[in-house]
Order: structure tokens, then C-alpha cells, then sequence
């Protein structure tokens, strides 16, 4: 290869090399933080169209640096778009067979734990997610974020007394 050649991201034979060389850990880091291979594949083809549509933009030496940073923005946005949607999804069910203070006692727990759940650090939080709502255990949980089990058990322990402390009765 040429020098120009080497500088120049937009040559398909460079671009090419910087998908091989990188494209397999990108996707590791971002399914570490999904838990979900599909939109890990998504996120990496994403982030690699932008690389191609900034090709002029970018050198080779900060492409892998680019390639990330672009990943994990797109986790975000998506995290931020699911976090609407959850909210939105959670629709009201019928309790008309519920006393009124009981309803409205649900309704303040429900907010409690979420504004407590909000206030965790988004490690511990994700980890007693995982866990709690999901159902994954320990060894799966650092698996994904890519941490010991020990590292996980310290979270989880750090979560719970946490919203022990937030939350009344939990």
C-alpha cells in the first residue's frame, strides 16, 4: 500500500481492514452492554455506515476510536428510546376491584421505587434489573457487563441496601 492509500479511510481496501480489524470487539463491547445479540449486529453496522458516510472526515490512526464512540452513542439513543417506550408501555390495569387507598398506596410505592431505582448508579441498577426482572443470574449478569461474579454480588448487595434505605418496607 501506498501512503496515500494508508490515509485515506475512504479507500475500500483500508475501510475494509478497519471492519476486520474492529468490528468483533466493537460488537463484544456493545453486546456486553445490550445482553442482546441483535442489536449489538445493529449497532455495529450503524456505526460503521457512519464511519464510511465520514470517511473524508476521519483518519485511519482515530477511526477505532471514531467506530466506538459512535457505538456507544447509539446505545444510548436507543436505551433513551426504550426508557420512553417503557414508560409509555406500562398501561393502567383494571382494578376496580381494589379499594381506592389501596390504589392510591400502589401508585406511591410504584413512584418510590422508580424514583429510587433512577438515583442508583446505571451499574447497580442494570445488575438488580437483570436480576430481578429478568430473571438472570449472577454468572450471566457478569458475563454480559464483562466483570467477575464477585464484582456482581457487590452491586447487587449495594443496590438492595440502597433501596432498603430509599424505600419504606421494601
Amino acid at each position: 500500500m501506498s501512503k496515500d492509500t494508508i490515509d485515506n479511510v475512504c479507500e475500500e481496501e483500508v475501510y475494509s481492514s478497519l471492519f476486520r480489524a474492529h468490528s468483533k470487539t466493537v460488537f463484544n463491547f456493545i453486546y456486553y452492554k445490550y445482553g442482546n445479540e441483535e442489536k449489538a449486529y445493529d449497532v455495529v453496522q450503524e456505526a460503521f455506515i457512519k464511519l464510511w458516510e465520514n470517511c473524508a472526515k476521519v483518519s485511519p490512526e482515530k477511526a477505532k476510536s471514531y467506530v466506538y464512540t459512535i457505538a456507544n452513542n447509539l446505545y444510548l439513543n436507543v436505551l433513551k428510546a426504550e426508557k420512553v417506550r417503557l414508560r409509555y408501555a406500562n398501561t393502567p390495569q383494571d382494578n376496580s376491584s381494589e379499594s381506592p387507598e389501596f390504589l392510591m398506596e400502589e401508585k406511591q410505592y410504584k413512584e418510590k421505587l422508580d424514583r429510587a431505582l433512577n438515583q442508583l448508579p446505571e451499574n447497580q441498577r442494570t445488575t438488580f434489573l437483570l436480576n430481578r426482572i429478568d430473571g438472570k443470574k449472577y454468572t450471566e449478569i457478569a458475563e454480559m457487563e464483562g466483570v467477575s461474579v464477585k464484582a456482581i454480588e457487590k452491586r447487587m448487595h449495594l443496590a438492595l441496601k440502597t433501596l432498603r434505605e430509599q424505600i419504606d418496607g421494601i
